[in-house]
């Protein structure tokens, strides 16, 4: 009768040890999740700032993302392979700390390529969180519970994509972009300590001893085997045209906006990013719909919302382009929480390849697509813009269609 007690009484120390533990990898991929894209996105409210302190068109501004986003989609693939040897714990509180310490320093630059140059540094850095994250996850947590915590790693980006936005705007109205720069920095270290406290260290994952022959050997053998999938590959393509939209909607946005007839100010043009806290929403919710509706159904419903929400944005009536920045938001978030919990249930082993292979064409679509559009936006204004990625999205549409619904991952 004692023993079955101490047994008992184990159990429930396990199962609340279990609990904490999710708590701390809920937590912390949180703060990872804001600390990284806070650092990344910050410039975009400020890219007509930069254009008239530099004397730049709205094309090159762009590159003040874009340089950082490629930089991080190359990143992303070596930050995944070096994590399967010092582990994903490490790789990421790196990533983190590097990628705020860069950002202080870009409060320091004199020349549009001094910054250009700290933004690549930064997205180099960078790409040991994303790259390892959804990896982590997936060997970590329970495979019920995978879909929501992913969500609330994708809600964490949500919030430091908008806090970046948000917060650089509001101080732009008071302060030097500089400045700006500087406190941006300041979050950024103490989000990476954060993160550093909570993250409890991998159970599930083994560092890979291998010569370099047999680990270029089974990085090769691992491409052919991901890439050989069709619904790997058709997610790896979604992720390029939907983050692709989605950088270009938000990079030139701004500059409508700030024109005539609508002059918005920084902090006008920077509350638009509150309509991030619907992508964190969204990115939580779909998850429990997955089993119900099914997730290639999902990302197609979501594809139809983006091209809506574009759609509204046409109007010259500011509540109608507000409402249709929300929807477009809010989709985008849906479509890329499923597509990446997607990845994490049909990949094999190594899983952060996979991961690092969707978040290559992810973070390409925002550099090549997001400095394609200015080229639209330059020639056609904003109907241009509307057009390029409305075609975008009914592309993807078509993609996903044509996957079986047995390939479905519930």
């Amino acid at each position: 009768m004692h023993s079955t007690s101490q047994g008992i009484d184990r159990s429930v120390e396990l199962l609340f040890d279990r609990e904490d533990r999710q708590k701390k990898i809920r937590r912390a991929m949180l703060f990872g999740g804001f600390s990284s894209f806070s650092m990344l996105y910050c410039v975009q409210p400020l890219m007509p700032l930069l254009a008239d302190s530099f004397q730049l068109s709205a094309t090159q501004t762009s590159w003040v993302l874009s340089i950082s986003t490629l930089c991080l989609a190359l990143s992303l693939v070596v930050c995944s392979l070096i994590s399967e040897v010092i582990g994903r714990k490490p790789m990421m509180i790196w990533a983190v700390s590097i990628s705020a310490c860069t950002t202080l320093l870009c409060s320091l630059v004199q020349s549009y390529p001094q910054l250009l140059m700290l933004r690549a540094l930064l997205g180099l850095a960078l790409g040991g969180m994303p790259a390892v994250a959804i990896a982590y996850l997936s060997e970590e947590v329970e495979p019920t519970a995978l879909a929501s915590t992913i969500g609330l790693y994708i809600a964490g980006s949500a919030l430091g994509g908008m806090s970046g936005r948000l917060i650089n705007a509001l101080l732009c109205d008071f302060l030097a972009w500089q400045a700006a720069f500087a406190i941006m920095g300041g979050i950024g270290l103490y989000s990476a300590w954060e993160f550093w406290r909570n993250l409890p260290e991998a159970h599930h994952f083994k560092p890979h001893q291998r010569t370099e022959e047999s680990a270029l050997v089974s990085i090769i053998a691992s491409f052919r085997r991901h890439l050989a999938l069709r619904p790997l590959v058709t997610l790896f393509t979604l992720g390029f045209i939907l983050t692709g939209c989605f950088t270009s909607f938000y990079n030139y946005i701004s500059f409508r906006l700030v024109a005539a007839p609508f002059h918005f100010s920084q902090a006008s043009l920077g509350a638009i990013s509150i309509f991030f806290l619907l992508g964190m929403a969204g990115s939580i919710w779909v998850g429990s719909l997955v089993a119900h509706y099914g997730r290639y159904r999902l990302i197609q419903l979501a594809l139809i919302s983006m091209v809506l929400g574009l759609l509204l944005t046409l109007s010259s009536q500011i509540y109608l382009i507000v409402a249709g920045t929300a929807l477009f938001t809010l989709s985008f978030f849906a479509a890329h929480s499923v597509a990446s919990s997607s990845i994490a249930q049909l990949a094999s082993a190594p899983k952060a390849l996979a991961s690092a292979i969707y978040l290559f064409c992810y973070y390409s679509g925002a550099s090549v697509l997001g400095s394609v559009g200015g080229i639209f936006w330059t020639r056609f204004a904003w109907m241009g813009m509307v057009f390029f990625q409305t075609a975008l999205l009914i592309l993807a549409f078509t993609l996903i269609s044509l996957l079986q619904p047995t390939q479905d991952p519930h």
